[in-house]
């Protein structure tokens, strides 16, 4: 008799052999068990999902070793997402069905006393290790997928321009009672296509007269530049867009598209995409990372809530002290933006910090462990025009950036009076840090750096810091400091911040 099917025939050490023989069929060939028992029509639907699965798995994993951008592709495309959102339950149900009537063949009563508790524990196991991350996965899957149709853009994706993309990073300061947009912060992030080294460029938001390109639409209503006044400032663009946002291309977001414009104009360089971080999404985003941690070099006011009316901030209600901080996201907030007993140009290195702490922060395990809350907060947080079709590359291109050294140039003074801006030194300024970035030897790779400071060398300075105001490691934040710049006067090199 077949001691398969008729395991009543066979001797006890054969019947414990044909229990494990059946599992481990189940678990690598689910419906494999069914077949051997003649349920052809079930064997069919079940081995069919298997071989689908075996199949594109194989297909899959022989192209990402010819290509790892295929690997980003799976992770970051919508209907890729969409279809694998729906197979992988598919898989986890055809699994666990399969493992249980073949426990149901095995008969358990069958198995020796000796081996029975080792089997029922086996399956137990395995049907955690297969179907638990099956489930898993499937949550995951679907949180990707909408985080994709949420946050990024349908269209066609761009091309480098003169083999580089570049991106405007604004942090955007609407919020309840507050009238318009005004960003409260700018970045232009130039990216080389290629190698990934990058070269962020920070312009402050009081910049005047900045000019607008002869394409843009505004270029016709300021033909010398946005220059009605100490009311006309580079973060003021963005109404103007919005004033005029039937003369851009999508009205939806032109006060976006006036403001890469006139960043365009400031900088020299062409702005392909944008990305808006939301202050009160971005508070959200920090406490679903966990929390960053940074190094201040001094301490930094807290104030009650800014005045709707003129935007000026209340009196101090706390301090961040200096030293070594883990910040959640209101104190990481206020550091960002505290305006008090500062210039403009020391937030702006203060902001590059929180920037490069969330960088260094979004490594595998922390998106793995806290992914459900990122997903959750980033819609909230950012905005973004890169398409959908783009984010594949992009991040392909980001591991790129993580392993080269970043430089930093600051269109502030002393070399640009924001006030009287000259914009051919601006755009040589530019010019001579990205061709510097350009040329930089393989030794730098891996090390980041904030204006004018070197944080390569930083991170190896003892964190604990003189708890008084003002004092610690000496990183040459340029243009950064209590000193107003705005009169031209070379602010004091001070220690700021920088991430250990």
């Amino acid at each position: 008799m077949d001691p398969i099917r008729h395991p009543s025939y066979a001797s006890q050490p054969t019947r414990d052999v044909r229990a494990w023989l059946l599992l481990l069929v189940t678990a690598l060939v689910p419906g494999g068990v069914q077949l051997l028992f003649g349920h052809r029509r079930w064997a069919k639907i079940s081995l069919s999902i298997t071989a689908i699965s075996w199949i594109l798995a194989l297909i899959a994993g022989v192209i990402v070793l010819i290509s790892r951008t295929f690997l980003f592709t799976i992770g970051t495309n919508p209907f890729i997402l969409t279809f694998l959102t729906i197979w992988v339950p598919v898989i986890a149900i055809n699994w666990a069905v399969c493992l249980f009537d073949t426990l149901r063949r095995i008969r358990i009563v069958t198995i020796s006393r000796r081996a029975r508790k080792r089997f029922v524990a086996a399956f137990c196991a395995l049907l955690l290790i297969v179907v638990g991350p099956l489930a898993w996965g499937t949550t995951i899957l679907n949180s990707q997928r909408g985080l994709m149709s949420d946050l990024f853009a349908s269209g066609k994706a761009l091309k480098p321009v003169d083999g580089r993309y570049n991106i405007l990073l604004l942090g955007s300061d609407a919020g309840k009672g507050r009238t318009g947009i005004r960003p409260d912060s700018l970045s232009l992030v130039s990216i080389d296509a290629k190698t990934g080294k990058t070269v962020i460029i920070g312009l402050p938001r009081n910049m005047e007269n900045v000019p607008f390109p002869d394409d843009s639409p505004l270029h016709k209503h300021y033909p010398q530049g946005y220059n009605c006044g100490d009311e006309c400032l580079l973060n003021a663009v963005f109404q103007q867009g919005e004033q005029h946002k039937d003369e851009f291309e999508d009205p939806k977001t032109a006060g976006e598209q006036a403001t890469m414009d006139a960043v365009s104009g400031a900088t020299g360089l062409e702005v392909q995409y944008y990305a808006m971080i939301n202050l009160k999404g971005f508070e959200n985003l920090i406490d679903s990372l966990g929390g960053i941690t940074l190094v201040s070099g001094k301490r930094v006011p807290i104030s009650s809530k800014v005045d709707p009316t003129t935007g000026e901030h209340g009196p101090v209600k706390g301090w961040i002290e200096p030293g070594k901080q883990k910040l959640d996201g209101f104190h990481a907030l206020w550091f960002a933006r505290s305006r008090e007993f500062s210039s403009d140009y020391e937030r702006m290195v203060r902001q590059r910090c929180v920037q490069t702490a969330m960088v260094k922060q979004l490594d595998p395990a922390t998106v793995l462990t806290r992914y459900q809350s990122i997903a959750k907060a980033t819609p909230g947080a950012v905005s973004t025009d890169i398409p959908s079709s783009q984010v594949d590359s992009f991040v392909d291109l980001a591991l790129k950036v993580k392993s080269q050294k970043i430089e930093s140039v600051d269109l502030t003074p002393p070399r640009i009076t924001p006030s009287q801006p000259d914009f051919d030194v601006a755009h040589q300024l530019v010019a001579d840090k990205i061709e510097e970035s350009s040329k930089s030897s393989e030794e730098d790779k891996g090390a980041f750096s904030v204006p004018g400071s070197d944080l390569s060398a930083a991170a190896g300075v003892d964190a604990g810091l003189d708890p008084n105001p003002g004092s610690g490691p000496q990183l040459l934040a340029q243009g950064a400091g209590d000193t107003s710049a705005d009169n031209g006067e070379e602010a004091d090199a001070k220690a700021i911040c920088y991430v250990p």
